[in-house]
């Protein structure tokens, strides 16, 4: 079969048809409660970076001396830097609940041939959590 451009396969149209889109706005997950509880979800990420981005550079203010950290301690408490804590804080929550609340879905852990229950998937992580904040909490009240 000749498929030179000028003799074209019988299907062949020059123009495509162009499909129907409709057209979607860019807020279109504020529509649904889990839409809008997903991308929270991952813009939290941002507060867990923003979180470990805080702690290297305290990190580096500690080597550079003691001045450089008591200028960095000095900039953490201005009451801006306090409130954008505070939000950091509530999105880092956040993450971390849904990611707990994740876990269960992801991890299929089977036991004797049954599934384990969700609750027993996501309990340890919780546990975890809180003991890691119980050591955290005795470390800062037992100055």
């Amino acid at each position: 079969m000749d498929t030179h451009p000028a003799n074209p396969p019988p299907n062949y149209t020059e123009y495509h048809p162009r499909w129907y889109r409709r057209r979607v706005s860019t807020y279109w997950w504020l529509g649904s409660w889990p839409y809008v509880r997903f991308i929270l979800r991952e813009l939290s990420s941002l507060a867990v970076a923003f979180f470990v981005v805080l702690t290297l550079a305290q990190i580096y203010a500690l080597g550079q001396g003691a001045q450089v950290y008591a200028e960095l301690q000095e900039w953490l408490r201005q009451p801006a830097v306090i409130a954008l804590n505070a939000v950091a804080l509530l999105f880092a929550v956040f993450h971390t609940l849904t990611w707990f609340n994740a876990a269960p879905k992801a991890m299929a852990v089977r036991l004797g041939g049954k599934r384990v229950p969700e609750w027993a998937v996501a309990a340890p992580h919780y546990a975890a959590w809180i003991a890691a904040s119980a050591v955290v909490a005795w470390f800062l009240l037992e100055r």
